[in-house]
């Protein structure tokens, strides 16, 4: 993990300056996460990067904690929360194994929703790491992510180069850990971690982003 993070501590600065490639599908997404919040959660966010979607939430939610591995990425995120005067959420640094060893507000380690947005395709583990985001989910509560999936078609030439050059990065250390799944397999992993599928969809649809919401069973 600690080549990841050094990965993402070095690029904070240039990713909290990027622009949002699908503002449509980005903001009806968003929309649906609001749907799903209420004023009386205590919500936290693995994978936050520098806290974009994070603040954009802070005011549906009773407070949010924002973690990523990066710790660059955690200072830009709390500069810009104090600058937005935005004091219901708690940025910290943290794994995703980790994630729910912080405590709520309540003192807690269980949490009305847990959101994850464009992490679950970087995680080298993904099946331990949903089974240790479900034990941080109250039961009834609700894990809602969305993550870049492999196109069910023939893929862009964009996207294919990136994919063949990707590994030599990685050797480099200029690329971090990819993996690219079809949408659906996504499902499976996610209900094979104890949870059950209530929406779904592909936004934008080319090439695939999997929005997923799903409560937890008990």
């Amino acid at each position: 993990m600690q080549k990841e993070a050094k990965f993402w501590d070095g690029v904070a600065e240039k990713y909290a300056k990027s622009k949002i490639t699908d503002e449509e599908a980005y903001n009806y997404t968003l929309e649906r996460t609001r749907f799903y919040l209420t004023k009386e959660d205590e919500v936290l966010e693995i994978g936050c990067g520098t806290g974009s979607t994070a603040l954009l939430l802070a005011s549906s939610v009773k407070r949010l904690t924002a973690s990523d591995i990066s710790k660059e990425m955690i200072r830009i995120g709390a500069e810009k929360a104090q600058n937005e005067g935005i004091n219901n959420i708690r940025f910290m640094t943290n794994e995703v194994s980790k994630a729910g060893l912080a405590p709520n507000s309540e003192g807690q380690n269980h949490y009305d929703a847990v959101l994850a947005f464009n992490i679950l395709h970087l995680l080298q583990d993904l099946p331990q790491s949903l089974e240790q985001i479900n034990k941080m989910v109250k039961p009834g509560g609700y894990f809602i992510s969305k993550t870049t999936c492999k196109p069910t078609n023939k893929m862009s030439f964009k996207l294919l180069a990136m994919m063949t050059i990707l590994p030599v990065m990685q050797v480099l250390g200029k690329a971090p850990f990819v993996k690219l799944r079809k949408s659906n397999e996504f499902d499976e992993l996610i209900t094979n971690a104890g949870f059950k599928i209530i929406e779904s969809g592909d936004y934008p649809a080319n090439p695939p982003h999997r929005y997923i919401v799903a409560q937890k069973l008990k």
